[in-house]
Formats: structure tokens, C-alpha cells, sequence
């Protein structure tokens, strides 16, 4: 049993000596060299030395996947062939290797290669920044520091450091990211009219493939917003509302989509009116928060109208165009800044003097009503119509018989900077008398 097996292991040795030295018995190629095919590097041409015999040509990874690239040539045919560029997978190092043999016999000679050379593809655009310019944008792209390359000289190496190119592309919503100018070796591109929203990518291109990047987003905004009808003089209100961004997102090989955005840090400027027909001008800025929501406090003058807007603006690789809300009205009220009786003192003998005074703002030169409660009827009763200068009004009084007493005063309405502005009402103030 034991001699069978050695013997049956002695002659499949034999055997397999046979059928490799019948493989083997022609002459291999030599000489096996690859470059550039004269159009535009579209193809890697092949050329080897024989003596007219059929051969086979396949790829070969080093340290990489082969692909499944074959092809056959007759015999008498040029010892050469082009091999399409998409035949080598990208980022790879790769040889080409040709052998004597024919699809029906086989391969009847050892294989002869090609030096080692890589399919590095183009070096992604790290970052892109847009700024506008006239009716238009500019876009700047940066580009990193292209990888180590592990084959230093080989026979496909493109010399110059420009040997990556750029293809502008814009999307739409509801359209095919594509390209809208030639390929560029520059880092920037001018687009001289365009309006969002659209999204801008680069396809970064080389002899061996492409690769998206540099994207720019152009952003349409919309802005809401609550504005107080009532102010009082120099108060500041609060300004409430939300901005939304709509920008456009695109896949490669489906139309692009519009998507909602709610970030934080979008600029807001409130806008007003001072003077009826007067040219919008700011009058508070401020930026949104998370959820694109904002909260601004703004001064208050005269009666006026307010609108807030999204101004335009760029940050880094996005820019917003601008939106406002409806313009809403602000109506302005006299603001009581102080009144009430000399000292601070509500409480005097009979027969002493009192001095009872109010100072509003704004400065007003008016006449004031000074009103007294009647406890009889329940009603208000005019005592006395005063002048107010600069704001200002003050009456002195001698006390009469105990008791207790109380007053206010009637500020009237006015106009500043052409439109009305309400009057007010002091409260109550109380005076007794012992």
C-alpha cells in the first residue's frame, strides 16, 4: 500500500514537469514596454518584441486586484495594442504582461512584463469658498498636497504640476447636475450671472479618473416675523421670528432636490423707516440661533415700520440671498419717565404747600390735563390744563381739608418725524391729608 503511494506522488511529478515544459516551450516576448497612445491619453499603448506569434495581453496588480482585462492578438498582427484607460482600476499600481499563446491552445510561453506604474486619480478639492462679484460669484478652490507616489518615474507619470483639470457643474432643483464651461487647470471659476438656489461641484479629472468635490451651496432664505404694534418711547422691543434656508442637493445620477436648512449664525438686520418715503435704514442687526430662530432688540423713536431681512452673504463655501418680511408698523406711545409729588413725600399737613410734577419723553412742548377722582360721581374731573415745556410740567398747591386724594395726568398724542404718536396716562397718584 505504502509503495503504491509514493509511486503515484513520483509520477504526478513527472507528469506535472511535462505539461509545464509543454506550456513553456515557445520563446516569451521581450521587451514589453507601455506609454501613452497618441490621443489625448485616452489608452495605455503596449508594444513587445516576438517573432510574429500570437499573444495574449492581461493586466496585473502589484499589491492590487487584477482586473479581468484579456485580450488576444493573432500572429503577423503589430506587437502592440492600445488598452482603454477604464480598463485600470483607479489608485492602483498595475504591469502589463504579454505572453506567447493563442484562446483555443492556451499560453505556450512564460509571461514578459511591463515596468510597474500606477493609476493614481486626481487629487479631491479640499475646500471651496465663494464670495459675490457683481451679478455674479466668484469661486476659489484648494486643492492638498497630492499623496506620496510609490512608482516615482514610471512610464505613465505625467510630468508638471498641473496635470489635473476642473469641470465647473451646477445643479437645480429638479435638474441633472452638468457642467456649464470647459475644463480648467485654474483654481477659480468666475460665474457672471447666476442666481440660487443651485449647488456648484468640481469634477476633478486626470488621465486615470474623476472624482467630485469643491462644492459651493447657493442658498434662497425666507424670514418671518412678529413685530410689536405698541412702543413705548425709546423702549426697545424684541423682534421675533425664523429664517429658513433652502439649498439643493444632488446625487450623481438623479435629479437634484430641494432641502430645507434651519442653521445658526444666519445674519438678520432690521430695517426702518424714520420719516414717511425716507430710504430703508438699519436699525438693529442680529444672527439666528439653533432651528434658525432669532431674537433681537431693537430702539424705538417715532412711529414707524419695521422689516427684517436675511442680507446677502457668503461663509466659506456657502452663500444666501436676501429676503425680507412684510414691512409691519410700529406705533410709538409718550413715555412717562416720572411722576408723582416733590420728595416723594404723600402725605402733608392742611394748609401746606404741595408740588405735583410729570416728566415724559420725548420732550415734548404741549398742554397736559391734570385730573382729580371724584368719589361722589366715580369719575375722572378735569382740574387744570398746564403747559408742559421740554417734557416737563410741575404745579404747586395748598393743601385743603384732610382726606385722602387722588390724581394723574392727561398726556396728549403728538407728531414726531411726520407720523402720530399716541398719548398716555399717568396712574393714579395718591396724596393725603391729615
Amino acid at each position: 500500500m505504502e509503495v503504491r503511494r509514493v509511486l503515484s506522488v513520483a509520477l504526478a511529478v513527472v507528469v506535472g514537469a511535462t505539461a509545464l515544459t509543454a506550456c513553456a516551450s515557445d520563446p516569451a516576448p521581450t521587451d514589453v514596454a507601455v506609454a501613452w497612445a497618441p490621443k489625448g491619453r485616452a489608452a495605455v499603448l503596449v508594444t513587445w518584441k516576438d517573432t510574429a506569434q500570437p499573444n495574449r495581453i492581461t493586466i496585473e496588480g502589484v499589491l492590487s486586484e487584477s482586473p479581468s482585462y484579456l485580450k488576444y492578438i493573432q500572429a503577423g498582427e503589430p506587437n502592440q495594442w492600445e488598452i482603454p484607460t477604464s480598463a485600470f482600476p483607479a489608485d492602483g499600481n498595475y504591469k502589463v504582461a504579454v505572453a506567447t499563446g493563442t484562446s483555443q491552445g492556451g499560453v505556450t510561453s512564460k509571461l514578459a512584463k511591463s515596468p510597474v506604474f500606477d493609476t493614481d486619480g486626481p487629487v479631491r478639492p479640499s475646500a471651496a469658498a465663494v464670495a459675490p462679484q457683481g451679478r455674479g460669484v466668484l469661486i476659489r478652490w484648494s486643492v492638498p498636497v497630492a499623496p506620496q507616489d510609490f512608482t516615482p518615474n514610471d512610464p505613465l507619470d505625467v510630468k508638471g504640476k498641473k496635470t489635473q483639470r476642473y469641470v465647473p457643474m451646477i445643479g437645480r432643483p429638479g435638474q441633472m447636475l452638468k457642467a456649464i464651461g470647459p475644463a480648467t487647470t485654474s483654481n477659480r471659476q468666475l460665474i457672471k450671472s447666476i442666481k440660487p438656489p443651485y449647488v456648484f461641484e468640481l469634477r476633478t479629472q486626470n488621465e486615470w479618473s474623476t472624482q467630485i468635490g469643491g462644492q459651493v451651496l447657493g442658498l434662497t432664505s425666507s424670514i418671518n416675523a412678529a413685530v410689536p404694534p405698541l412702543a413705548q418711547f425709546s423702549v426697545p422691543i424684541r423682534v421675533r421670528g425664523r429664517v429658513i434656508l433652502h439649498q439643493v442637493g444632488c446625487e450623481l445620477e438623479t435629479p437634484c432636490t430641494s432641502q430645507r436648512a434651519t442653521p445658526a449664525g444666519v445674519p438678520v438686520e432690521v430695517l426702518t423707516q424714520v420719516t414717511p418715503g425716507a430710504r430703508w435704514t438699519p436699525a438693529a442687526r442680529g444672527a439666528t440661533t439653533a432651528g434658525g430662530y432669532y431674537d433681537i432688540g431693537v430702539p424705538t423713536g417715532g412711529s414707524r415700520p419695521y422689516k427684517i431681512t436675511v442680507p446677502v452673504y457668503s461663509k466659506g463655501g456657502l452663500i444666501a440671498g436676501t429676503s425680507s418680511s412684510r414691512p409691519a408698523y410700529t406705533k410709538s406711545v409718550v413715555r412717562v419717565a416720572s411722576a408723582g409729588f416733590a420728595g416723594g413725600d404723600t402725605a402733608k399737613k392742611a394748609g401746606s404747600m404741595v408740588s405735583i410734577s410729570a416728566t415724559v419723553k420725548p420732550a415734548l412742548n404741549t398742554t397736559v390735563m391734570l385730573q382729580a377722582w371724584n368719589r361722589q360721581t366715580r369719575k375722572w374731573a378735569n382740574l387744570k390744563a398746564m403747559a408742559m415745556r421740554q417734557g416737563q410740567t410741575a404745579l404747586a398747591f395748598k393743601a385743603g381739608q384732610p382726606g385722602d386724594f387722588v390724581y394723574r395726568f392727561v398726556i396728549p398724542g403728538a407728531m414726531m418725524f411726520g407720523r402720530p404718536m399716541d398719548g398716555i396716562t399717568t396712574g393714579g397718584l395718591q396724596l393725603h391729608i391729615r
